[in-house]
């Protein structure tokens, strides 16, 4: 059976942690689509509570457990480097 891969859309945002060390606020969060990705990380930079925002998307075969490489739609202030 063929599976066609999922589009995988997502945002995070980053905190500092009292090392200094980048850490996720919280979860990745799924997003619908690019657009809301990137409007919901723009949000998060914008409210200046973040070190830094992200918003990306990868393929994603879900059956197999297989992601393709993430393609960064927005990136604001200090992000880690993406793996």
């Amino acid at each position: 059976m063929n599976t066609v891969p999922t589009k995988l859309i997502v945002y995070l945002a980053f905190v500092r942690d009292e090392e200094g060390e980048l850490q996720p606020a919280f979860e990745a969060r799924e997003a619908q689509s690019e657009g809301a990705a990137k409007q919901q990380a723009r949000l998060l930079w914008a409210s200046g509570k973040y070190a830094g925002a992200l918003a990306w998307w990868r393929s994603a075969d879900l059956t197999n457990g297989e992601f393709g490489d993430p393609v960064v739609l927005f990136q604001e202030g200090e992000v880690p480097e993406m793996e």
